[in-house]
């Protein structure tokens, strides 16, 4: 059986754990699929991006700096790309590249099983407006919470960002400071920023002063495992949901749209902790 290609493309790619978690992937289902990370400048994306075509790529992932930039390249974007501006996903469709974004719904689908109740029911709060902000929150918005609000250094970017949902009734916008006093009030808080990131793990976004116990506490950071954040947030008692869980669920649902398999997401999630834990 002929062999597939699937890779990764941005600037820098070296640490990249996505080759190692996408071939265990391929492997465990005994699809004949090869994933490689190839180190794209900005200004060889375009020849890059006609490469891949040329060879037979069957998709790729993008990373940064190419997720805007990869959508003009494209033969089709999808709709929930275009509302997000950013394509992470590319599946070669009838001889065509067409863009997808596997951010949200793959971060949504790792939450859920540590929510304790429906969304419609919850009070979010998420830190962070930026790219991954912007995904995230319009993937929970289109879960109708009971209130979602946002925190950012910037007012401006959250306000944008809130402009974007159907019923803006139910957000507000809160500097760090109000949020840290409001932070007993959430059923769910979500850091989508970078802070706590290694090698600046002794950093955290909120200090969770007056945080219920039993309130899910999630970062999409997964390096460090356990952030600083959340290891604060397990001595107030809190439930605790890693990075790992978006990482591995928008490479799953990349896995599914590539393959048309589901993804083995236990063996994709146990690659990347034994990865981590080196």
């Amino acid at each position: 059986m002929q062999l597939k290609l699937f890779g990764l493309i941005g600037h820098p790619v070296g640490h990249s754990l996505s080759p190692m978690m996408q071939n265990r992937a391929f492997k465990h289902i005994d699809f004949p699929g090869i994933y490689i990370a190839y180190d794209v400048k900005p200004e060889n994306l375009t020849t890059a991006v006609a490469g891949l075509k040329a060879l037979g790529c069957e998709g790729f992932n993008v990373t940064i700096p190419h997720k805007v930039n990869v959508m003009p390249l494209l033969d089709e974007v999808s709709e929930e790309a275009k509302a997000l501006g950013a394509v992470n996903t590319v599946v070669r469709e009838n001889g065509r590249f067409v863009g997808y974004n596997t951010d949200g719904v793959g971060y949504l689908r790792s939450l859920e099983p540590e929510l304790p109740a429906p969304i419609e029911s919850l009070k979010i709060l998420m830190l962070g407006a930026g790219g991954a902000a912007q995904a995230l929150f319009l993937t929970l918005v289109n879960q109708r919470p009971k209130v979602l609000d946002v925190v950012n250094r910037s007012s401006h970017r959250a306000e944008q960002l809130i402009q974007s949902s159907p019923n803006p009734s139910v957000h507000h916008v809160f500097s760090y400071d109000e949020a840290e006093q409001r932070s007993g009030e959430y059923d769910v808080i979500i850091n989508t920023t970078a802070v706590g990131m290694s090698p600046n793990t002794a950093e955290r976004p909120l200090a969770l002063t007056n945080v219920r116990p039993g309130t899910v506490v999630s970062d999409i950071v997964y390096n460090p495992l356990k952030t600083a954040f959340l290891k604060t947030a397990e001595e107030k008692q809190c439930r605790i949901h890693d990075g790992v869980g978006m990482f591995v669920g928008q490479g799953a649902l990349a896995f599914e749209r590539w393959t048309t398999q589901k993804a083995p997401v236990k063996e994709m999630r146990e690659t990347v902790l034994q990865a981590l834990k080196r």
